[in-house]
């Protein structure tokens, strides 16, 4: 943050001038350097920042005003005072539409004139400080809404337990999908996921190895399925796959594979189940073949889990054709 001092550097190839212009800003408190051409302020520039150049318009050698467009190039936040003689104001207007912050004419009326510009040039330092650390807090504060708004997002789409997606993601993302494959007369098929006998698993085990099991199998779901896929926990240790652009008999293929991979799978405590192992019951159901509407599909998919449920478990069944 800027403090009451500015580093100043006075130009001009009148050592008078500089004498003067020099002591009224030393008075003021500001840290002052003289040179005495355009060349040698360019070289003390190129060393050291400086807040403000107070630069002669008139000078030897390089003029101000190439000076300014040079001072412009090497440090744009540095700030320009142009010294011009009366006689040659048209110039210091030239100098200000070039990026001189203001001018002073000499000779001077009176030296509360420097005091003054110099007092302006801190004043706009100081606010430009002060505007670009509330940039920095804006910049900061929208950081962290942007991830409070995807934790949020993350929050009202994904599961907790099994970090797949919810069951309010499933029915929104299932319409979008409903209507894009109408659109495009694309297939699309989903098929439902049910934990066989997790009632008695959950009474030998407890409900926190239920949980441990659910989330195993969640990651064989979502390894088990393809990237276009979307793997959802629909409630309790109940899934649903969603599978755009799959025909039903390919789901049914895929469904397969999963209730084996989940047969195989050595769960923690599968001995105590039926038949010694952990195994899920799955029902299939596609678009056009067996459905129009998203809601539908879902029902043809719920009916077809229970088909399998009724038909031994550890089965895969398709919805029957319209």
């Amino acid at each position: 943050m800027l403090n009451d001092q500015l580093d100043i550097l006075v130009v001009d190839d009148e050592e008078s001038i500089r004498i003067v212009v020099s002591q009224v800003l030393i008075d003021d408190g500001h840290r002052v350097t003289t040179a005495e051409s355009g060349e040698q302020a360019l070289d003390l520039i190129s060393k050291r920042p400086f807040n403000l150049v107070v630069t002669d318009i008139r000078m030897s050698g390089m003029s101000g005003i190439d000076l300014l467009k040079k001072i412009r190039s090497i440090n744009s936040s540095a700030e320009v005072v142009i010294i011009t003689s009366y006689g040659s104001m048209d110039s210091a207007i030239q100098a200000m539409r070039d990026g001189a912050y203001d001018y002073l004419a000499k000779p001077f009326e009176s030296l509360h004139a420097i005091s003054s510009v110099a007092a302006r040039v801190k004043d706009k330092i100081r606010l430009s400080q002060e505007n670009n650390e509330l940039n920095e807090k804006v910049r900061t504060y929208n950081s962290q809404l942007k991830r409070a708004n995807q934790e949020l997002k993350e929050l009202t789409t994904i599961d907790s337990l099994t970090n797949l997606f919810n069951k309010l993601y499933f029915h929104k993302y299932l319409e979008s999908e409903f209507i894009r494959s109408r659109r495009y007369e694309h297939a699309v098929s989903l098929f439902m996921v049910d934990v066989d006998n997790m009632k008695q698993y959950n009474n030998k085990y407890g409900r926190l190895r239920g949980d441990d099991l659910l989330c195993f199998l969640a990651e064989l779901l979502r390894s088990g399925i393809r990237d276009t896929d979307v793997a959802c926990r629909y409630g309790g240790e109940k899934f649903a796959i969603i599978m755009p652009e799959t025909r039903k008999d390919d789901a049914i293929v895929l469904a397969e594979k999963i209730r084996k991979s989940v047969e195989d799978y050595p769960f923690v405590g599968q001995e105590t189940q039926p038949d010694g192992t952990v195994t899920v019951s799955i029902g299939v159901a596609g678009f056009p073949c067996d459905c129009e509407e998203d809601l539908e599909i879902v029902q043809l998919a719920e009916e077809a889990l229970l088909e399998a449920k009724r038909s031994g478990r550890n089965k895969v069944a398709a919805a029957s054709l319209k």
